[in-house]
């Protein structure tokens, strides 16, 4: 009677052996929120794509002479110092990024249609940029929230009237892509430096 007591328990145990990968793969994995640092690493590289694409427009329709300056009033205003990045605090930092951001977006969006309207062979190229800027954005939206960084409303942008023609449109991307890529390089090297002071907060 033992025997059959004993056989019965040990067939009980390995059948519910057998049930425990059922029940352990049907509990969900907890959710994992990323960390500050993970998506201010997003945030640098995706900036660091975004300054690639710019560079190359840059190279492939650049003037012999610099083109000509001052065709954009509402650009943000790069005077940014190196010396002044290692202070600089997370919210307000963001903030103005994203100002900035959508300053930018703005007028690429004036220079997409300028670029449609004279048919300019560099349009598809553009429209990836404009794109990737929109991703960038949203991105960085979303570190906002997670830090409470306020959203500052940026200024209507004053856009110059529609070029007459090619090489206006020309002379206006390149204004243009000059000041994204003073910003992209700024903006690289902020999330970047926000990311290191992140991991040493985090381990203090």
């Amino acid at each position: 009677m033992k025997l059959l007591v004993d056989s019965s328990s040990s067939l009980l145990l390995s059948l519910l052996l057998a049930q425990l990968p059922l029940f352990t793969s049907a509990v969900p994995a907890p959710y994992r929120r990323p960390n500050v640092v993970h998506e201010l690493d997003r945030l640098a590289n995706q900036t660091k794509n975004l300054r690639q694409i710019t560079a190359d427009l840059l190279k492939e329709h650049a003037f012999e002479t610099d083109p000509e300056q001052h065709r954009f009033k509402s650009l943000p205003v790069m005077n940014n110092r190196a010396s002044d990045i290692n202070s600089l605090e997370m919210r307000p930092t963001l903030s103005q990024l994203h100002s900035d951001l959508k300053s930018f977006e703005h007028h690429f969006a004036w220079l997409s249609r300028a670029s449609r309207k004279h048919h300019h062979p560099a349009l598809p190229k553009l429209g990836q940029m404009i794109s990737l800027i929109k991703s960038l954005t949203s991105m960085l939206e979303h570190q906002m929230v997670r830090v409470d960084a306020q959203r500052l409303s940026p200024p209507s942008p004053s856009l110059p009237p529609p070029p007459p023609s090619q090489f206006d449109v020309l002379q206006s991307s390149q204004e243009l892509l000059l000041q994204f890529r003073l910003f992209c390089d700024w903006a690289q090297r902020v999330f970047s430096v926000l990311s290191t002071k992140s991991k040493m907060s985090a381990v203090q």
